[in-house]
């Protein structure tokens, strides 16, 4: 190996101090001639080797396959170092020789090849450079002109810059003079913001006057760099808040009068604010000053107006101390404004529910298939739908409050009957409209009147039943002349019961002649009457369940005006068989008699002649005396107690009872007790009951100080002669 590394250096030495061509320096300047080039490339070749045979072509080639393909694989072989990689460990002298010379003949054919190709392209060769000669000179042209043209260019720039240059800034400052322009008209407007925003206030358009406050105080904040802002900001902040308490009165208005549009603004203007939860409380607190305000202010006029001139500072007193300066005179009409007024409260706050109902249905309806809103936006929703429904309660307690405060500052057992009937009817039908409006049962207002309407019945019974005494003691027992359509609904105390349907069905041709004259007084029956019984669907656009109905004449035509003449005669009648009998009274005749033995009812059937005389007073008109009157009124008084305070019915029921008992007891004591043809023996045994049970319960005995406190004395016999007179 250290062999082979000395032959690889010398040979390099002595390659680089020979070349096959001329030096660089010998051929500067100048370019070699292909003939020139050929010589000297055959005289080194021949000076290296003079063993190179005559030319022959077929040698030639075959020696030019001989070369191996990897001489002409890269640029970069070198031939050198792979020849000396493929000597053996051992060398040969004579192998080496061989192929030296090998490789000195390859080199040959090489070398003579080139000679040749470079003979034959000879005349494209100085084509070729006379091309590359003429390249050269447009070349030296185009760089002149390309010099020239800089310069031109260097002198234009000089030329046009400044120009330019002046143009740009002077269009700059036409821009910003033009802002500055802009900005003064903005600020100017702004200064003049006041006078839009009393007028947008003046016509109640809330939502726009905040709208255009808040962009007033958007565009102070784009232009706080100029000193007149700050001061315009700070008045546009305190013009918001004027806006604002503006805003909360405007939202205390709805709470008596609820207006649509006006609402929409007020609700509208809040949520530009951001506050519509601060709304919804407030509007409560609203509701609770109303309710007050509204009860303190009626009372006190009717205070007021009871007192005259009176120096008594009734303002400073408290609303229950206020209430029991209402004198008997004036307590129906102010309670009656007390309803009206609280009722517009009611129905305010119930439009109000209806209205954030209806908003929130068309804002589902919008954001159908998107997003419903922000979470802010659900969150406001929910709160305010929670908030309304508890105020309802709220409202109604407030409400109820205030009637049972006035309710109870006055005891109305010394009221008429009409007025307390009214006062009554007033009261259910505010509890009618608490149950619709919150579903209340007003137990404490219902435990108020019922507590007033004992009491007052308790009087009310006692009296009556002391007058009735005292008519009873004074009847003459004389026939009314009553017309022959007679009915109790003609009565003015049945006057409420014309309308029900319940009696429509049996005296339909009466009810269609009555009801052209008269009017249903009775809530409870216009309540049935009307469309699903709904005071807010009824009165909701308008009117009120409170108003005072005018009523009509309250005369009764009953009494026959002819000559009132006696028709009782068995002859007129005794055709008429039995058929004309009325079923009621067959009825009570078949029920009598059951009631008795077989004994006694022989003895009954001696009076069957009296079958006669029911066949005669077919069509006469009813037997009627003045005391029957006054009983039947008392009836009606007492059914229209039990229709307006069904709470106490029961108790009226049996009171009416007493009425009747005590009716049928008189009767019986003035015309059957002192007969020798009525006795224990003839009476059936319904009538002997019911007379004792009467004599126990409700007749008061002579040694009896009346210590139940509803039993009444017997009344009195009269002469007999006059009630024979009478038979």
């Amino acid at each position: 190996m250290d062999l082979k590394n000395k032959f690889k250096q010398m040979i390099q030495r002595q390659g680089s101090g020979r070349s096959l061509l001329s030096s660089p320096s010998d051929t500067e300047g100048k370019i070699l001639s292909p003939e020139t080039t050929v010589q000297k490339t055959n005289k080194v070749i021949s000076n290296d080797d003079s063993e190179v045979s005559v030319n022959d072509p077929q040698q030639d080639q075959e020696v030019l396959d001989s070369i191996e393909q990897v001489y002409y694989s890269d640029d970069m072989f070198d031939a050198t170092k792979h020849e000396l990689e493929r000597l053996p460990e051992v060398l040969e002298l004579q192998q080496i020789h061989v192929d030296r010379s090998r490789l000195r003949r390859q080199l040959q054919i090489v070398n003579k090849k080139i000679s040749n190709v470079i003979l034959e392209n000879h005349s494209s060769y100085e084509v070729e450079l006379q091309r590359v000669m003429q390249l050269e000179s447009q070349l030296q042209a185009a760089h002149h002109v390309c010099l020239y043209s800089r310069g031109l260019l260097h002198e234009a720039k000089g030329n046009f810059t400044t120009a330019s240059l002046g143009i740009l800034a002077n269009y700059r400052k036409k821009q910003q003079l033009v802002g500055i322009m802009r900005s003064l008209h903005t600020i100017k407007t702004l200064q003049r913001t006041d006078v839009r925003l009393s007028e947008l206030l003046e016509e109640e358009d809330y939502p726009g006057a905040i709208q255009l406050c808040l962009e007033c105080q958007k565009a102070a904040a784009t232009f706080k760099h100029y000193r007149c802002i700050s001061e315009l900001n700070s008045k546009l902040q305190d013009t918001l808040e004027q806006i604002e308490e503006q805003l909360d009165v405007a939202l205390s208005k709805t709470c008596q009068h609820f207006d649509y549009s006006h609402y929409c603004k007020v609700q509208a203007a809040y949520t530009l604010l951001g506050k519509t939860q601060t709304a919804m409380d407030q509007l409560h607190m609203h509701y609770a000053s109303v309710i007050h305000n509204v009860a303190f202010t009626i009372v006190l006029g009717y205070v007021e107006l009871c007192a005259g001139g009176t120096d008594t500072n009734f303002q400073k007193r408290q609303y229950q101390d206020l209430c029991k300066h209402i004198t008997q005179d004036t307590f129906t009409p102010c309670l009656v404004d007390l309803c009206k007024a609280l009722w517009e409260v009611i129905r305010s706050y119930y439009q109000t529910m209806s209205w954030h109902e209806e908003h929130d249905r068309e804002n589902c309806d919008s954001t159908d298939g998107v997003l419903a809103g922000s979470v802010e936006v659900n969150l406001n929703r929910r709160y305010i739908k929670q908030k309304l429904e508890y105020g309802l309660l709220r409202v109604w307690q407030d409400v109820q409050q205030k009637v049972r405060a006035y309710v109870q500052a006055i005891d109305l057992s010394a009221f008429k009957f009409d007025n307390f009937i009214k006062v009554v009817d007033y009261i259910t039908r505010l509890m009618h409209v608490g149950e619709e409006f919150c579903g209340s049962q007003s137990e404490a207002l219902q435990e108020s009147i019922n507590k007033q309407s004992v009491n007052y019945f308790r009087n009310y019974h006692r009296t009556r039943m002391d007058e009735l005494h005292l008519f009873l003691e004074n009847e003459g027992w004389e026939l009314c002349p009553v017309k022959t359509s007679f009915t109790i609904l003609q009565l003015q105390e049945f006057k409420f019961l014309r309308n029900s349907p319940l009696l429509h069905s049996r005296t339909s041709k009466t009810q269609d002649e009555e009801t052209s004259q008269s009017r249903d007084s009775s809530p409870t029956k216009q309540k049935a009457a009307s469309d699903g019984g709904s005071f807010f669907l009824r009165y909701l656009h308008g009117g009120n369940p409170f108003n005072v109905e005018t009523e009509e004449d309250g005369t009764e035509d009953i009494m026959e005006t002819d000559s009132f003449e006696c028709s009782y005669s068995l002859d007129q009648n005794e055709s008429s068989s039995d058929d004309d009998i009325a079923d009621e009274l067959k009825q009570d005749y078949i029920d009598e008699i059951a009631g008795t033995s077989p004994g006694k009812w022989r003895a009954s059937l001696k009076h069957s002649s009296r079958r006669a005389s029911w066949k005669a007073v077919v069509g006469l008109p009813p037997l009627v005396t003045n005391t029957t009157l006054t009983v039947l009124r008392l009836f009606g008084k007492y059914i229209q107690m039990m229709d307006v305070l069904r709470s106490i019915a029961f108790d009226v029921t049996i009171c009416m009872s007493q009425l009747f008992d005590f009716y049928l007891y008189a009767v019986y004591t003035f015309f059957a007790s002192g007969m020798s043809e009525v006795n224990e023996r003839t009476m059936s045994n319904k009538l002997r009951t019911t007379l004792r049970r009467i004599t126990d319960n409700l007749i008061l005995s002579e040694n009896d100080d009346n210590a139940n406190g509803h039993q009444v004395a017997s009344p009195g016999r009269r002469d007999k002669s006059v009630f024979s007179q009478a038979v």
